[in-house]
């Protein structure tokens, strides 16, 4: 089979799951034959990502969120405003993608969360298959527990998430856990995909705090803290543009850039991990024993850490406030279930592979279709149904 990926180019997880479904599916005979990612005038690709590709790349210009002025917490306000003056461009994106999907003539096309692969089914009704994959869709069982966070803004989340699925036959929740399947929404909940890098570790305990901060304004909490105690070697990794090198403030602090190759290896080797709590990496913090720090940087993170915490991966924090870690690390206990779960990706592979019932698109736009009301995507009606749940 032939696949297109679409990738929101947001953080490093969506992309490290990219390149490990690749790897995957190339093993059993299938054809990635693009991958396109959504860009960002704040971020730059990684050089792990394009590095290890091994489909040609595409860019388009997506909706992405903004940092505050510190650049730690993500600035939602002016997130909505920056993006509705860029809709001209994502109207090109929409554009691009449908004619990357008929010219790669993809017979799937697998969206990592990008809200322009539900736009451009919604629109132009391309007529390959379009298969959801991320742990946000989670949010959508019925058996998902949220954290205490803002109704509206919770309902804002799942409306979004509904929209990357627009035209999608099915979606695939990573899970931290095995949960029941919902077929009668196309959710499907199956295991994350780890690398085959990091299953293939033999974790040992070091005696330094591992941390990768989304945005790298978190930097000087982890400074602060570290003044307090310099006798804790810290090694950060994050997402600061233009920076390639790594920076040692001392001889027990440094901040590296991103390198999945890298990050594995100090990952196998710390004694705890901290976290801005995205699910791939807490995952793999779980997979190899690490007890986690989450510091959510906006309300998907929140929704990350407090499942993740559930799931006996680690605890959640406002900051990089480094002794709770410390303190926590010494009564963890690894999760073994999440292990033996983890190793179950062929269940993943099967459900993107295997044809859905009624498939097939329809020949109109979704908009344009009966079965479809406008009630369906409107926001206040999203905001009520969410506020009433």
């Amino acid at each position: 089979m032939r696949f297109l990926f679409i990738v929101q180019g947001e953080g490093r997880g969506h992309l490290t799951q990219a390149l490990t479904l690749e790897e995957r599916l190339r093993r059993q005979g299938h054809e990635v034959v693009e991958v396109l990612v959504g860009k960002s005038r704040h971020r730059q690709l990684p050089d792990f990502f394009t590095q290890g590709i091994k489909a040609p790349i595409g860019r388009f210009e997506s909706p992405n969120f903004l940092p505050t002025p510190a650049n730690r917490k993500n600035n939602l306000t002016g997130s909505v405003a920056y993006n509705l003056m860029r809709l001209p461009a994502f109207a090109k994106s929409v554009f691009y993608i449908k004619k990357e999907i008929d010219r790669t003539q993809a017979d799937v096309v697998v969206n990592f969360y990008e809200l322009l692969t539900g736009l451009t089914y919604f629109f132009l009704a391309p007529r390959c298959r379009h298969v959801c994959i991320g742990h946000q869709y989670l949010f959508l069982h019925p058996q998902f527990k949220f954290p205490k966070v803002g109704r509206v803004e919770l309902a804002l989340l799942k409306l979004f998430t509904r929209m990357t699925a627009l035209g999608a036959d099915r979606k695939l929740a990573l899970s931290f856990r095995r949960m029941a399947d919902v077929p009668h929404q196309g959710l499907y909940v199956v295991p994350p995909l780890l690398r085959k890098e990091v299953m293939r570790q033999q974790a040992v305990k070091g005696d330094y705090v591992l941390g990768y901060m989304v945005n790298s304004g978190f930097a000087s909490q982890v400074e602060e803290w570290h003044r307090c105690r310099p006798d804790i070697p810290l090694r950060f990794f994050w997402d600061r543009k233009g920076e390639c090198e790594v920076k040692h403030i001392d001889e027990t602090l440094s901040f590296h850039p991103l390198d999945n190759k890298a990050f594995v290896q100090q990952m196998t080797g710390c004694g705890a991990y901290a976290s801005t709590a995205g699910f791939e990496s807490i995952c793999e913090a779980m997979y190899l024993g690490k007890p986690v720090l989450m510091v959510p940087a906006h309300i998907e993170q929140e929704c990350n850490a407090h499942d993740a915490m559930l799931a006996g991966a680690g605890i959640v924090s406002q900051d990089f406030s480094l002794d709770r870690l410390l303190q926590f690390q010494a009564s963890f206990k690894p999760n073994a279930r999440f292990v033996f779960w983890a190793g179950n990706t062929h269940l993943l592979v099967s459900r993107l592979v295997e044809r859905a019932d009624a498939s097939s698109m329809a020949p109109l736009p979704m908009f344009l279709r009966l079965r479809y009301s406008w009630a369906d995507f409107s926001v206040t009606d999203h905001i009520a149904r969410f506020w009433r749940s």
